[in-house]
């Protein structure tokens, strides 16, 4: 039989970090451009208790979101030892393209993905380079949609990124923006025959809720009083968002394991968007109540690198599993025929999961 299998990772981590600390002279206003009177640590450290964030990676101003997402495509090519003429789909998932530094100016034409394979010199006209805009869930979406270009027999090996530059769409004065960060992730997937208990995708599932959660994460005005109206930055309506996904993502997760036939209690790790700590240890303890198993410790099952990596959107997921597969994070590790999840939400709002055998 054939099954989708990761044969290569890799991934980009930005060098520029920015620790709690560095926000103690800042600034900070609500959203009716208030100003918040708490001192800026002491809402820095609120924010670690809450998210789990105690500093985050920035890129540096002489690269771009393409140039990132370039570096961990060649580590995921060079790790799978492919020839890059024989990639069939170069998928990239991002949000807001090539924003040019200190401009937040999008720059989305050409693609993310034509850029990439320009970068990569990639010569074939039959690897199809295109972009997925799915809120943060965009890489799990890539693989789920090359998967499905597999089973219809139109490729057989692809190459998905995610990247983003989030540092280059805050609005400074939100405090909320302290959680989002730069990073890029990459897997090379390739159609292959397997035993019937061999490598690769088990199946999938994602779902998108829109007739009221459309706009919890969106574009805004800053909330800086004398701020340029004509400026927009990334906006997040954090309660509903927490909210929804304590509410969603467990059913979703549940769906993807009963369509992949896998009983909850063979999941080794569960690879979950890294957006928000305590968050992502509800939604965890909320799957396994669907299941009725209330004994469950969060941190056993799933990996976190949201402490010193912080919230860079597409690529969590993918550097997240790149950490863990090179032996990069502490407590974790996979043994062949491992049965794991990957997870996400975001803005959309979207949902998406996947059951992968190791």
């Amino acid at each position: 039989m054939k099954r989708s299998v990761i044969t290569g990772s890799g991934c980009y981590i930005p060098t520029v970090v920015r620790t709690n600390n560095s926000f103690a002279v800042h600034k900070f206003y609500a959203e009716d451009k208030s100003p918040i009177e708490t001192p800026s640590l002491e809402v820095a450290e609120k924010l670690r208790q809450i998210t789990g964030i105690a500093e985050r990676r920035y890129i540096s101003e002489d690269l771009n979101c393409s140039d990132i997402a370039t570096i961990a495509a060649q580590n995921a090519i060079e790790d799978s030892g492919i020839d890059p003429e024989t990639i069939d789909q170069l998928i990239v998932a991002h949000n807001f393209g090539n924003v040019v530094n200190k401009t937040i100016q999008t720059d989305a034409v050409p693609s993310l993905a034509s850029r990439v394979k320009n970068n990569l010199k990639i010569r074939n006209p039959k690897c199809v380079a295109y972009d997925v805009l799915f809120g943060c869930p965009g890489w799990v979406q890539g693989m789920i949609q090359a998967d499905a270009f597999f089973k219809a027999g139109i490729a057989k090996r692809a190459l998905i990124i995610g990247s983003e530059t989030l540092s280059r769409v805050l609005d400074e004065y939100d405090r909320d923006s302290m959680i989002f960060s730069d990073g890029a992730g990459a897997t090379v997937l390739e159609y292959k025959e397997v035993e019937e208990n061999g490598s690769g995708f088990l199946g999938s599932c994602a779902v998108t809720h829109s007739f009221d959660e459309a706009y919890f994460i969106n574009m805004g005005h800053s909330y800086y009083p004398e701020c340029d109206p004509s400026v927009r930055y990334i906006k997040m309506k954090g309660r509903k968002v927490y909210e929804y996904a304590m509410k969603h993502v467990p059913e979703a997760m549940k769906e993807c394991l009963e369509v992949s036939g896998v009983d909850i209690k063979d999941v080794k790790k569960i690879f979950i968007h890294q957006a928000n700590e305590k968050m992502d240890e509800g939604i965890i303890k909320g799957l396994y109540k669907l299941y009725g198993i209330k004994d469950i410790s969060p941190a056993e099952i799933m990996p976190m690198c949201i402490h010193w990596l912080g919230n860079s959107s597409v690529a969590t997921v993918p550097t997240l599993y790149d950490l863990v597969v090179k032996g990069k994070e502490e407590n974790h590790a996979l043994e062949p025929g491992d049965i794991i999840m990957f997870a996400s939400v975001g803005a959309g709002m979207n949902i998406n999961a996947i059951c992968y055998r190791v």
